[in-house]
């Protein structure tokens, strides 16, 4: 497929985005799960296989969303947040801010488009 990416977000970028030093290997685990999970997710949401990668146009997507997700950690099911005059909101789903990008992108590739065949219609050389 054009225009494929062949890297996800590494573990070094995630760190990066969240301000974790790289020598910090605490959150390892979680975030190779959180980076895992957002791939197959967005794959599912363009309409990919597991195999395809996520497209050059939309590499910037994973990352992002994995940032959301580790930000909300512990505070999954929430919808808001309030302590002393702070209040923290969170998305019902983290690829929400990407929707437009998403469906634009498959309207430029011609995926999520459902096509028919009418196994009944005659051709015009049937026609006697």
């Amino acid at each position: 497929m054009a225009g494929e990416n062949n890297e996800s977000p590494t573990l070094e970028d995630l760190k990066t985005m969240i301000g974790l030093l790289p020598s910090n290997t605490s959150f390892d685990e979680t975030l190779g799960l959180i980076i895992s999970n957002t791939n197959l997710q967005l794959k599912f949401k363009l309409g990919l296989k597991p195999t395809e990668m996520v497209p050059t146009e939309l590499a910037y997507i994973p990352i992002e969303v994995c940032v959301k997700r580790f930000n909300r950690l512990k505070n999954e099911g929430m919808t808001s947040y309030s302590q002393e005059g702070e209040t923290i909101s969170f998305n019902s789903n983290d690829f929400d801010d990407f929707l437009d990008d998403i469906a634009e992108w498959k309207k430029n590739n011609g995926t999520g488009l459902l096509t028919t065949v009418d196994p009944y219609r005659r051709r015009n050389n049937d026609i006697r």
